[in-house]
């Protein structure tokens, strides 16, 4: 269910646990990429919200939330550090994707002692962006969803998720997705990463064209307690084209984590 939250004075839309929500040992906070909202995290809620207090974020300027998007990944550390502390969870495990990736990562650098776990997924100490997306994001949007659609989704999969993921993509705020986009293209985690010191799951598709599994190797190879899984047969969008994997292996992190 979507509830909003009071945080820093703004509305902050979560999707969380239908029933039980804070009654369980352990909590995971699902961050969305750029542009985008909780639902991106829509085939993970049903497996795992009977066991895990769940709270899928709006950023701020996104989705059902308040505010405006940012363009640099420690402000919105910032807002998830706020969002963390408004809604006083237990045992927290950070789950992010791409932007979401970055953000989590940045948090496990900044604000250890408040989260035990944390899980990249499809991210990079470096995420450059192609100079003709921020073009077409001003000029011609829906050429730049499709573009961004190819480059998402393992072509196997592409008939199933591509016109699902370009409505989402229609729905977002240009605006902010421009921004989160921006943010992305500056960022440098190389030194962040090396302070974290916490259980961390490095997560990738091997047909991810957008973070090419790579750059999921060198997360890992910076990361003290890191362990990668890849994911066979997905592209960007894995926690959606093999979700059941993704669940599996996201699953098995978080029981792992001491509480």
């Amino acid at each position: 269910m979507l509830k909003k939250f009071e945080v820093a004075s703004i509305k902050i839309a979560c999707w969380v646990n239908p029933t039980d929500f804070g009654a369980h040992e352990k909590s995971i906070f699902f961050i969305h990429g750029s542009g985008g909202d909780h639902s991106l995290w829509s085939f993970q809620y049903a497996k795992l919200h009977k066991d895990f207090n769940i709270v899928g974020v709006d950023l701020p300027g996104h989705g059902g939330s308040e505010g405006k998007g940012e363009s640099d990944i420690k402000e919105y550390t910032k807002w998830m550090k706020k969002i963390l502390d408004a809604l006083c969870l237990p045992n927290a495990v950070l789950v992010g994707h791409s932007l979401g990736a970055a953000i989590a990562l940045k948090f496990a650098a900044d604000f250890a002692p408040m989260i035990k776990g944390v899980v990249a997924v499809g991210g990079g100490l470096k995420m450059p962006v192609n100079p003709s997306i921020f073009e077409l994001l001003k000029t011609a949007p829906e050429t730049a969803f499709d573009l961004m659609c190819k480059f998402s989704l393992a072509k196997e999969n592409r008939a199933v998720f591509t016109e699902p993921l370009k409505k989402s993509m229609a729905t977002a705020n240009i605006e902010a997705l421009y921004n989160d986009l921006a943010a992305c293209d500056k960022m440098d985690l190389t030194q962040d990463v090396k302070k974290i010191r916490l259980p961390t799951l490095i997560l990738c598709g091997t047909e991810d064209k957008m973070t090419p599994p790579g750059l999921s190797e060198q997360i890992t190879a910076s990361v003290s307690d890191a362990r990668l899984c890849l994911i066979e047969g997905a592209g960007h969008m894995v926690m959606m084209e093999k979700a059941q994997e993704f669940n599996e292996a996201l699953n098995s992190f978080v029981q792992s984590v001491k509480a």
